[in-house]
């Protein structure tokens, strides 16, 4: 018996979707709310942060973000490096979403869900990089405590949301491939919007986590950090109070909220591969394993670099790694579209017919007939 996914026409038919309908309006709605509770949650985590700081408790005055060089040439080449990723970043991840939101053939749960990790990915860099390139352009490189805290607190719960959100789509590929006959109903659309909510939620709450903590310690020494945005690595290293508390919860925490979505995935492909062998035909296996080649190389390039920098004692954390958390926070979002969108013909109709409108369908329909 052969195993193949169910196709992005049968399940636009099945699910009736377009950009109006409840499925995307909850969607919408999902991602307002969890905006006001996440801006709700850092207004209190700096109500904290700001007591602590006008009770001199944490000692600590504004940071200076000094980046991975101070030679002005240096400077200049990354301020530009930067400013073209951001700006590639931007206008693939807002391709990326109109093409989902407006063409019907992309309303099912992957797609869905990849328009989700394309807005983490746009708020990611959006809450990084204009602070960087505003920095690197001026003398005044100074941030606030409060500044530093929601830095870290975005970095880390957006973070979190992409790992989630990719292990939610690992799921998705399982179902697709293993249970076909039972896709539909399996990933019904209330089941998605539960599965984001449940990803928001954890994400607001464990990014919240870290930023509280650090309202606890005391920060001692020199206040010149010498990187581009407030990473938690980096600031961990001008802490001078409960150093081994600090040091143990960011990594006992972090192993079991980024492997956890690691093991889903990992158990999700096992299935996978084991029900791809089972196909008899080699074209029905290609078609099968190429549903999943985005979602690992998106996967292999999240976690190769975030193991790469993170797994590791602080003590050996050098400028290497500084610039690897830089490429890390950069590289992945503005990758993900070009990974995403390469070699899938539904993304390459989606993005013609937004593009190009009905000449993009002109073409095609000539293509078609010849």
């Amino acid at each position: 018996m052969s195993v193949t996914a169910p196709s992005s026409e049968q399940k636009g038919t099945d699910y009736n979707f377009n950009p109006m309908t409840p499925f995307y309006e909850d969607n919408r709605r999902l991602r307002k709310k969890s905006k006001a509770i996440s801006k709700y949650m850092l207004v209190l985590m700096l109500q904290t942060a700001g007591k602590i700081h006008g009770g001199n408790q944490s000692g600590v005055s504004d940071f200076l973000l000094l980046g991975i060089s101070e030679s002005p040439e240096e400077q200049q080449i990354l301020f530009w490096m930067l400013l073209s990723m951001y700006l590639v970043t931007v206008m693939g991840n807002v391709l990326i979403i109109l093409a989902i939101s407006f063409d019907s053939h992309l309303h099912t749960p992957m797609y869905l869900f990849l328009a989700n990790l394309s807005f983490t990915d746009l708020f990611s860099v959006a809450n990084m990089i204009p602070k960087t390139l505003v920095n690197l352009q001026s003398q005044n490189k100074a941030i606030s405590y409060a500044g530093c805290l929601t830095q870290l607190y975005f970095l880390v719960s957006l973070v979190t949301l992409d790992s989630l959100i990719l292990a939610t789509m690992a799921y998705d590929r399982y179902v697709a491939i293993c249970c076909p006959l039972r896709y539909i109903t399996a990933m019904s659309p209330g089941l998605c919007i539960l599965l984001l909510t449940l990803c928001w939620a954890l994400s607001v709450l464990y990014g919240l986590f870290l930023p509280l903590l650090m309202t606890k310690v005391t920060f001692c020494g020199s206040r010149r950090i010498q990187y581009i945005f407030c990473e938690m690595y980096i600031l961990l290293r001008h802490i001078c109070s409960n150093t081994q508390v600090i040091h143990t919860v960011p990594i006992t925490t972090g192993c079991f909220i980024f492997f956890t979505p690691l093991g889903i995935m990992v158990m999700s492909y096992v299935w996978i591969v084991r029900a791809i062998l089972q196909i008899p035909s080699a074209s029905s296996k290609y078609k099968a394993f190429s549903t999943c080649g985005s979602h690992l190389a998106v996967v292999s390039l999240f976690y190769g670099i975030l193991g790469m920098v993170y797994l590791q004692p602080l003590k050996t954390h050098s400028m290497k790694d500084s610039v690897a958390t830089m490429m890390y926070a950069v590289l992945t979002p503005m990758m993900n579209p070009f990974i995403y969108s390469l070699r899938n013909k539904d993304m390459h109709g989606a993005l013609g017919r937004l593009l190009l409108g009905k000449a993009f369908q002109r073409l095609t329909g000539r293509k078609l007939r010849h």
